[in-house]
């Protein structure tokens, strides 16, 4: 029985962010995915056209996420109880799926994805997210905490370098941390 496109679209970005990872998104092409696949280039570009479109198409599922966390934020009060809620939640986005594997794309290959669109919408989006962590206190310190709770979730994944440490034990070391940043900021008032 054959394959079905979406799940040769799902294999082939599994296998380049894979190799994105390991090898580095300028150092990987796209006849080393088709070789590691086993099918053709013609076949590759059957689904994809470029290693852009890879990116960009492992990102949107992230953006969206990211998009209904902003709506849902713009909807509740400026309070520390809603950032707590919101940080929680996108750490519940970042530590479910294949994200781990996304944000190790995105740490090793962050020079890359400066110039990619997908990159630039990750940025806008962290933007917007860090706003909606301090809104209600404009003062550069909240601005700064609140880009720091979401650096927090993020750089757990390769900061925390303790053997054998689970993933639940990272994300409540992460939200911990986003915590005591989170406390610090003034309720809108």
């Amino acid at each position: 029985m054959r394959e079905s496109t979406g799940g040769t679209r799902e294999r082939i970005q599994a296998v380049a962010l894979e190799l994105f990872t390991e090898q580095g998104y300028e150092r990987t092409s796209l006849r080393e995915i088709a070789e590691r696949l086993g099918v053709t280039k013609a076949a590759l570009y059957y689904h994809f056209k470029s290693k852009d479109e890879i990116v960009n198409s492992f990102v949107e599922d992230r953006l969206r996420r990211m998009d209904e966390l902003i709506e849902w934020a713009r909807t509740q009060p400026a309070t520390l109880a809603t950032r707590r809620e919101l940080i929680s939640r996108y750490a519940d986005t970042m530590f479910s799926g294949d994200l781990p594997s996304v944000m190790r794309f995105f740490e090793q290959n962050q020079t890359v994805l400066k110039s990619l669109s997908a990159g630039m919408q990750m940025r806008d989006r962290m933007m917007q997210l860090a706003n909606e962590l301090c809104r209600g206190d404009e003062s550069p310190q909240a601005q700064l905490r609140g880009t720091l709770c979401l650096f927090a979730v993020h750089t757990s994944w390769f900061a925390i370098r303790a053997p054998g440490i689970t993933q639940d034990e990272r994300k409540k070391i992460a939200l911990d941390v986003a915590d005591e940043l989170l406390a610090k900021i003034a309720d809108a008032g």
